[in-house]
């Protein structure tokens, strides 16, 4: 049928346990929350879900698993993130039809098929507040080292071509960060000069200048250490549509990154606490 809702999402450790999180993230998990009332609604057939926590070094990865079923520990944050269960079901089919497309298009693509695969927290943190009834579907998707921005958005296209031509309707998951130059301490914020490129990408993204925000992601990558180098912003880009609404909905600080969580729909997304005075225009 259709991509129903695009967006990207924060997926900072601290945000895991909801009774531990931050006061300056709680609006991230409150706004999760309320976009997980119009996932629901939507009722989609599958989430697609890149994490920037899922780096593959030369491959373009697509997981295939039947069945998600895992416990997690995160490596970069095993205090945090411990021990943390997730089963959701994955959807084969559409995941195997997603490789064939790339390896047609002459991409290096691969699928991955093994119960024994154990879920990043860039996947797992989102999830649990977007679809925590662990009911819909999921497909992740690698971020490609070896990949260009130019390449990850052609891969994005393929990608949303598929979906597009889909019988089944599609909820699309970035989950990363943007300026990325992480310092000790949760409660830092970027640079003045950091996070200055944070505004004037979002600044594009809600005045519905994609093409704009996108060409401005090799330079604003390499000055703000956008994560991921950006390559899950450039796959975002491919599956948003012109004329989709963005709806800048929450956003905070962790150790020096920046967070934000914006959808792109036929409508904006609301949330009960946001406003237009938020902190990427100020």
């Amino acid at each position: 049928m259709t991509i129903e809702l695009s967006m990207l999402v924060p997926h900072v450790p601290s945000i895991c346990h909801e009774d531990q999180v931050p006061e300056f993230q709680k609006d991230m998990v409150s706004a999760m929350k309320d976009v997980s009332k119009e996932i629901y609604r939507l009722k989609p057939d599958a989430i697609v879900l890149v994490s920037c926590h899922w780096p593959s070094t030369f491959f373009h990865y697509v997981d295939c698993t039947p069945e998600h079923n895992g416990i997690l520990t995160a490596i970069e944050a095993p205090d945090l993130i411990k021990d943390v269960p997730y089963h959701y079901p994955g959807d084969p089919d559409l995941a195997d039809e997603l490789v064939k497309a790339g390896q047609d298009a002459g991409l290096q693509v691969q699928g991955v098929n093994d119960p024994y695969y154990v879920w990043d927290y860039g996947s797992v943190v989102p999830l649990r507040y977007l679809v925590p009834q662990e009911d819909i579907p999921v497909i992740n998707l690698s971020v490609t080292l070896a990949a260009s921005l130019e390449e990850t958005y052609k891969w994005g296209q393929v990608i949303a071509k598929v979906l597009r031509k889909s019988d089944k309707k599609i909820v699309f998951v970035s989950s990363g960060a943007l300026s990325h130059n992480l310092v000790r301490g949760r409660h830092n914020k970027p640079t003045v000069a950091e996070h200055a490129l944070d505004k004037q990408f979002v600044e594009f993204v809600m005045n519905k200048d994609y093409q704009a925000a996108y060409n401005m992601l090799p330079e604003y990558a390499r000055m703000a250490k956008v994560e991921s180098g950006g390559r899950h912003l450039a796959m975002l880009f491919s599956m948003v549509e012109e004329g989709s609404e963005p709806a800048y909905l929450a956003d905070g600080q962790s150790s020096g990154s920046w967070n934000a969580l914006i959808t792109f729909g036929n409508k904006q997304v609301a949330h009960k606490e946001a406003n237009v005075e938020r902190e990427y225009v100020k």
